[in-house]
């Protein structure tokens, strides 16, 4: 049977070291692995400097594959959001397609509110019938409103009802300190979002739905024998850049979320409050720029791979192969690794039947006292409960580590 050691060995990066703890019944046992000289000397090419200084109202860059957060201004701060507010309007469309509330053929009657309103359009004409296909593309490459309440009124009836829906996502989604009155982001004060909100729903656009992630990077769009340029200039400057989506009012000024994949690391940055269109692709490419340069992707624990084997009672084996679902990937400033400690919180006094695929613990991840990732510890395989004369050995065994610890 492979021991702890061996599990956790079996996951490390060469050259760094990696804690790893694991919580049984309230006991921690670490595992110390040795470092290489190399990731302990001074080394030019491991220095990490100071994020850019940009002249903006707050930006955030996380990774989007974990939402961890690698550097930020003001992130949390509310600021009116623009165009970027069609980013939720996009994903509870997108909810209706998966759902099968409506479909991409789907046709959708403009009313007169959805042609008459103002700002950037997709000029389609009251009184037709437009597919959700072709509506979806004017609000990602054209930022239509017009074609955002069309489909408003299409899912919810009406634009005030449809804004009810984004603001039960936006809760749904973790996103704090957002509120939403329309589907456009046409000025209102109370209409409001924050650059960490909106890079953590573009993060789960690409995430839950890359069945429509590729509209995100087309940089044209004709409607009705208009030819449309998408605004995210960045996706004529770099390939590695495939969204997401621009915002522009007076009050909020320009911004822009952008997302990039280099490899196996994908980064999302949201830019808020830049002073105009070319500062606002300026500053976004410096901040994905610098995220490339100095940060490093990381495979902690592979998927369906025994990572610890918890002691069972009552069941057929007397232990249990724990992992994760899905692949354990982090970003880290260049050789920081050797500063990662892994800890695995098992449930306490584990009893079968032990059931594949439920959880039954954590894996967190931290980086000094900072938690940058944390996965569900999942059953590998089923363990059906023993015999009778094993499930008593078992009894007797819990009740004994009871009273003496």
């Amino acid at each position: 049977m492979m021991n702890f050691k061996q599990a956790a060995s079996a996951f490390l990066m060469a050259a760094a070291l990696l804690t790893v703890t694991s919580t049984y019944a309230e006991q921690v046992t670490p595992l110390m692995l040795k470092a290489t000289a190399a990731a302990t000397s001074p080394n030019a090419a491991n220095f990490v400097p100071a994020a850019p200084d940009l002249a903006v109202k707050s930006y955030v860059l996380i990774d989007g594959v974990n939402g961890q957060v690698l550097t930020e201004k003001n992130a949390h701060e509310k600021v009116p959001p623009a165009s970027l507010t069609k980013m939720m309007t996009l994903y509870v469309i997108s909810n209706a397609l998966k759902s099968g509330k409506i479909t991409l053929d789907s046709p959708v009657t403009v009313s007169e509110r959805a042609w008459r309103t103002g700002g950037s359009r997709m000029f389609i004409k009251v009184g037709t019938k437009v597919p959700v296909n072709d509506l979806l593309q004017g609000i990602i490459v054209a930022s239509g409103n017009d074609a955002c309440v069309a489909l408003a009124e299409q899912v919810a009836g009406t634009e005030e009802a449809f804004a009810d829906l984004m603001n039960q996502t936006a809760k749904a989604l973790g996103m704090k300190n957002s509120h939403f009155v329309d589907s456009t982001g046409l000025p209102n004060p109370q209409h409001y979002s924050t650059a960490y909100d909106m890079a953590l729903l573009g993060r789960a656009l690409i995430n839950d739905f890359p069945e429509y992630y590729a509209w995100y990077k087309q940089k044209w769009y004709s409607f009705n024998g208009i030819k449309q340029p998408n605004r995210n200039r960045l996706l004529w400057r770099d390939d590695a850049v495939d969204g997401i989506k621009t915002g522009h009012t007076d009050d909020a000024g320009f911004c822009l979320v952008a997302s990039a994949k280099k490899g196996d690391s994908r980064l999302i940055a949201a830019v808020m409050g830049s002073k105009s269109e070319d500062s606002r692709a300026n500053d976004t490419e410096a901040l994905l720029n610098y995220g490339f340069h100095f940060f490093e992707s990381h495979k902690l624990f592979s998927a369906n791979t025994a990572i610890s084997q918890p002691r069972v009672y009552l069941g057929k084996d007397k232990s249990a192969d724990m992992g994760i679902a899905n692949d354990l990937i982090i970003i880290l400033p260049t050789g920081k690794l050797k500063e990662i400690k892994a800890t695995m919180v098992i449930d306490k006094e584990l009893k079968a039947p032990i059931v594949k695929g439920n959880s039954y613990g954590t894996v967190k991840v931290m980086l000094g006292d900072k938690e940058i990732a944390s996965r569900p510890l999942v059953a590998l395989k089923d363990n059906p409960q023993g015999g009778l004369w094993s499930r008593l050995c078992d009894r007797l065994s819990i009740t004994f580590h009871r009273w003496f610890g």
